[in-house]
């Protein structure tokens, strides 16, 4: 169960990078240029709940595996029971929990004339948000494809 874990979560930021780079870079642009303004916000929108849950997903489950290797560390006595790893998975999940759950339904707020923050500025630390947990789903995708990593 554990080899099986370690080879998925091997895999699993890049694919996790993958499907932010797609959104990003072309389902997203790709909406608005072909849609209007309100369509395109509602596809994006959808896109995005579909993202943040699979994100929470993934982010989980590298945060699992992990886990098992820093302890598995820790008790061999090479190091803590927090790792770098532990942090980008850590990292990235907040990144998802604060851009879309919590930012989300106060720019739904914001739409209606609600709330202390314009829709401008809440959209803003939301891409800001995107783009760090793009950044360390980055990182983790080029430390998992280190030569003898182990897991």
């Amino acid at each position: 169960m554990e080899r099986a874990l370690g080879v998925f979560a091997r895999w699993l930021p890049g694919v996790w990078l993958g499907m932010l780079l797609c959104l990003a870079l072309i389902a997203a642009p790709s909406g608005f240029a072909l849609l209007p303004a309100a369509d395109a916000g509602k596809l994006v929108a959808r896109l995005l709940v579909q993202e943040a849950y699979l994100s929470l997903a993934a982010g989980m489950v590298l945060l699992v595996h992990e886990r098992l290797l820093a302890r598995r560390s820790a008790q061999s006595g090479d190091s803590s029971q927090f790792s770098t790893g532990m942090l980008f998975a850590l990292g990235a999940v907040f990144c998802t929990v604060l851009g879309y759950f919590v930012l989300q339904p106060m720019m739904v707020q914001a739409r209606a004339g609600q709330g202390g923050w314009s829709f401008i500025q809440l959209h803003a630390a939301s891409a800001v948000f995107f783009g760090l947990k793009l950044l360390l789903v980055a990182l983790m995708s080029w430390r998992a494809l280190r030569p003898g990593k182990p897991g």
